[in-house]
């Protein structure tokens, strides 16, 4: 007899893992089908262990001002083995985690490759299993340029696999896994040159912080070369050396990391038999409910190209279970307000619209107000080290629709402001909040 399923979720990262507990605690038969270890990328090859290494980059960082604050400290070098074994150790305990959590709510994992075989029904490794519903939550994975050579290379994947620290390392990539590994491995005392394809990093994002970022990657001596295309990898005596359409080349160097880009996992799901569809990139398209073209099939996270982020991810798949299983009709993520945080160095926070995007949408009906500072944490030492903030406003009311801010403490300060505007604050309702003294944070509510 076929077993048979009110929902099955095909991917057991952070979305469908909170999409099928929340589902199972509304009462539904769920089951998770994952072929590797529970968590997806962020867990294990992604935002979780990469959190760690940039607080052993951030440690080495604040090496340089202990001696401002009267520390006598002798540093004897960094033990990369000893961090990793940690490090992989912490990882293993979250996938015991999210495993005892599964049970916890009575929801089945099913280890295997699942295969769509029609609408309602899927192979996982020969076994046939039937659903009421589905949802798709199979993730991306780092994208690997076509090019000669390029498996000399290692993506965000490898990096977690290095078992030691390369002293010439080489990136190719301007997104927000390039930056922030290129400032971790610098940070941590190898060698970092990065290659882009244009002129700046960070190009999606606000031009303020993309600016302040290429400034301060060239302060710790992090090499940003721009207009590579490349075109080939080789291996020589010397190192890996990687070859650029214009004839300049790049290397030798130890390591190679390919940060360009990911794409989705939807290759190999059968989405055919299922009719399910999907674009020229790959990714599945869905409604604002997160369903496919199919009635019974949903999809969310990164499978869907749209604001690949795990909490995202995690937002959409318990809406999800809230309006399928809970009753909550209507219930739906929305895809505006999404704050966001860069682990670089210095690290960067941002949510809402850039300041070229509200000037496209809203015209001369846009402010801004920029603020540029050292923070008091570097003011007794020689190394300054800089921070930036922009709010964006719209309308005769001064709507607040873009905050952004690189420097130290931009990672924790945006939740809040993040919260503030999804309450539709103003300028105004900004300039009223009492200020938090002597804060970074507070020049955001001080600005004029």
């Amino acid at each position: 007899m076929t077993e048979r399923y009110d929902l099955l979720v095909i991917g057991g990262g952070s979305g469908g893992l909170a999409h099928a507990q929340r589902a199972a605690e509304y009462g539904a038969k769920a089951a998770v089908v994952e072929k590797g270890a529970l968590g997806g990328t962020c867990v294990n090859v992604g935002c979780v262990p990469k959190k760690l290494m940039w607080y052993a980059a951030q440690h080495a960082h604040q090496l340089h001002y202990l001696a401002d604050y009267g520390y006598d400290v002798e540093v004897n070098g960094h033990d990369w083995v000893g961090l990793k074994a940690r490090r992989d150790a912490y990882i293993e305990r979250l996938n015991g985690i999210y495993e005892n959590n599964l049970d916890k709510r009575g929801v089945t994992w099913l280890s295997g490759t699942a295969r769509f075989v029609d609408a309602h029904s899927i192979d996982i490794d020969g076994t046939r299993i039937e659903a009421d519903r589905f949802v798709i939550a199979t993730g991306g994975r780092p994208t690997v340029p076509d090019v000669p050579g390029a498996e000399l290379g290692i993506t965000s994947d490898g990096f977690f696999e290095l078992e030691d620290r390369p002293q010439r390392v080489l990136i190719a990539g301007s997104g927000y896994i390039a930056v922030e590994l290129a400032g971790v491995f610098n940070a941590l005392g190898s060698d970092v040159q990065v290659v882009i394809r244009k002129d700046s990093v960070l190009r999606d994002f606000d031009s303020m912080l993309s600016s302040e970022l290429m400034d301060a990657m060239d302060r710790e001596h992090i090499d940003v070369v721009s207009r590579v295309i490349p075109q080939a990898v080789e291996e020589t005596a010397e190192g890996i050396v990687l070859q650029a359409a214009d004839g300049r080349s790049f290397g030798p160097v130890d390591c190679l990391v390919w940060a360009i880009g990911r794409s989705p996992n939807s290759d190999d799901l059968g989405l055919e038999n299922a009719g399910v569809e999907r674009d020229e990139g790959g990714y599945i398209p869905t409604d604002k409910f997160q369903q496919t073209n199919v009635e019974n099939i949903f999809a969310l996270g990164d499978v869907t190209g749209r604001a690949q982020l795990t909490p995202v991810a995690i937002a959409a798949g318990r809406r999800l279970a809230d309006r399928l299983y809970g009753g909550m009709e209507g219930r739906h993520l929305e895809y505006e307000l999404i704050p966001t945080v860069i682990f670089s160095h210095p690290a960067i926070g941002t949510v809402g619209l850039t300041e070229d995007e509200a000037r496209e949408r809203y015209g001369d009906a846009v402010k801004v107000y920029p603020s540029g500072f050292t923070g008091m944490y570097y003011a007794l030492g020689t190394n300054k080290k800089r921070s930036a903030m922009k709010l964006v406003t719209a309308g005769d009311d001064e709507k607040v629709v873009g905050c952004h801010v690189i420097g130290e403490g931009a990672d924790e300060m945006m939740q809040g402001f993040a919260v503030a505007m999804r309450m539709g604050a103003t300028k105004k309702d900004f300039d009223d909040t009492v200020a938090i003294h002597p804060t970074s944070a507070e020049e955001l509510v001080t600005m004029r």
